[in-house]
């Protein structure tokens, strides 16, 4: 049976979450993502398996190696999701700024 994690407690670590930003840009191997880090390799593979089980990153095989990379369409889920808070934290920054504008200190 395959266990399928909660996306927001695997983006919680804060490992796996520099995991996912070293995949932003290009696919790596396990030992490429490990070497970023101080860590037991078994340690970030863990992370990996995790990452991979709910469905944040993809494997894919070239030749003996394993590749993981990023799945843009659960990323696009995660994005939606935090977009209405992204909204309402810049609407309170504008009023912030608006506010800041016209104070005028006293004399």
């Amino acid at each position: 049976m395959k266990l399928r994690r909660d996306v927001f407690q695997a983006i919680a670590d804060p490992s796996r979450r520099a995991i996912l930003l070293l995949l932003a840009t290009q696919s790596m191997t396990a030992g490429a993502i490990a070497s970023n880090f101080n860590t037991a390799r078994p340690t970030v593979s863990k992370h990996l398996q995790i990452l991979t089980e709910c469905d944040l990153l993809k494997q894919e095989q070239k030749g003996r190696a394993v590749h993981y990379h990023l799945n843009a369409e659960k990323m696009k889920v995660v994005a939606d999701f935090l977009e209405p808070f992204r909204k309402m934290w810049d609407d309170r920054f504008d009023k912030l700024e608006d506010i800041m504008k016209s104070y005028e200190p006293k004399k």
